[in-house]
């Protein structure tokens, strides 16, 4: 509708939502963006992000910005999983849905000494995203299942990485932003000593992507640098990892130039391979 200034509300080409309800009755904005192109033989890659009424715009237009030029990735469909809120973060759900349970005694005390949100829903929230989300998604759009993404950042990215532990076979392109590794006195970091000793006897075809800014608090810094450096000498067969930390950024302002590396890292072939 426009106004009779001319204005009008503001949409991305191709971009639309709407409310999914999982079995578990939790409720769900499903953002989704389709590329204006020819759908490739083997089907779009595809990109499921979390925390999408944060950042799902920014992940759309990288997309369609990074498409321009002889140095083009390929297009991707976008999905973003967002909650019923015009905020762009809801506190609560997040909390949930990408934790694993924790008791008040593993948990740092908070700033303003508030309880923490309710926690424990990241069985089911996986299982929400592999057996409800992906089938409704690949109804609507033509999906190669060799090229799908997990994007997470901060408590999302903790997610991502319990995603890459216990079912890595669920995507094959994984970015974790500044993860939550110190979530629940580490529970973690033993999930990926376990998921780098089994991976020696699997062929796991998997990619990680690590990603910090130089201005978070020391530990987040060190914390993925350590997670990096344990995965990348466990030298798991199929299996690649890589970190950047991201110079003069902050616990938020990383997600815009992480996003960018993340969708160059869906292609990795884009910068040697001009296209005409």
């Amino acid at each position: 509708m426009v106004d009779n200034n001319g204005r009008s509300a503001f949409a991305i080409p191709g971009a639309e939502q709407w409310t999914m309800t999982g079995r578990t009755g939790r409720r769900y904005r499903i953002m989704a963006w389709m590329p204006d192109a020819a759908v490739p033989e083997a089907g779009f890659p595809v990109i499921y992000m979390l925390d999408a009424n944060a950042a799902f715009g920014t992940m759309v237009e990288t997309v369609r910005l990074l498409g321009q030029g002889p140095y083009r990735v390929d297009p991707s469909v976008v999905i973003g999983i967002g909650y019923e809120t015009d905020r762009p973060l809801d506190t609560q759900a997040r909390f949930y849905d990408y934790t694993v349970y924790a008791a008040d005694d593993e948990l740092p005390p908070r700033k303003d000494r508030s309880p923490w949100p309710a926690t424990g829903g990241a069985a089911d929230f996986l299982q929400f995203i592999e057996e409800e989300l992906k089938p409704g998604i690949e109804r609507l759009y033509t999906i190669d299942r060799s090229r799908q993404m997990l994007f997470g950042h901060s408590l999302g990215g903790w997610f991502v990485l319990y995603a890459l532990f216990r079912r890595c076979d669920a995507f094959q392109y994984y970015v974790a932003g500044s993860p939550s590794i110190w979530w629940k006195n580490g529970y973690i970091v033993p999930d990926a000593e376990r998921f780098a000793e089994s991976g020696k006897q699997a062929d796991w075809r998997a990619s990680l992507l690590i990603g910090v800014g130089s201005l978070e608090k020391p530990h987040m810094v060190r914390d993925a640098r350590q997670m990096y450096e344990r995965l990348l000498a466990a030298d798991i067969p199929g299996f690649a990892v890589q970190y950047r930390c991201y110079e003069d950024e902050g616990h938020l302002s990383v997600v815009a130039p992480l996003i960018g590396r993340a969708v160059r890292f869906l292609d990795p072939n884009h910068d040697n391979r001009p296209k005409s």
